[in-house]
């Protein structure tokens, strides 16, 4: 399966994530700590931590936030959809 964004396939067990979004996890976490003033290693493994977060939230049926941005939320179907914050959904 796949979510708006291409980053969860096969359910919700393997994952593909950032590829929707043109950037890699390097890329994010290089970005992440510039702008928090952390080393890249820091920055990727609080990235870790939140993907794997909204992942656990996923696979027990909860929706999950980011906060900004929108929600994940899973669909009867085993799919996730996403919701952007303001109303607009894709999924």
């Amino acid at each position: 399966m796949k979510d708006a964004g291409g980053g969860i396939r096969g359910g919700l067990g393997a994952t593909r994530c950032y590829s929707g979004i043109g950037m890699k996890k390097p890329d994010i976490a290089k970005r992440m700590a510039r702008q928090a003033g952390v080393s890249e290693a820091e920055a990727a493994d609080r990235l870790d931590r939140v993907v794997h977060q909204i992942l656990r939230n996923l696979r027990q049926g909860k929706e999950a936030s980011l906060p900004g941005l929108g929600k994940f939320r899973p669909r009867p179907d085993g799919k996730v959809a996403f919701e952007r914050q303001g109303g607009k959904r894709r999924g």
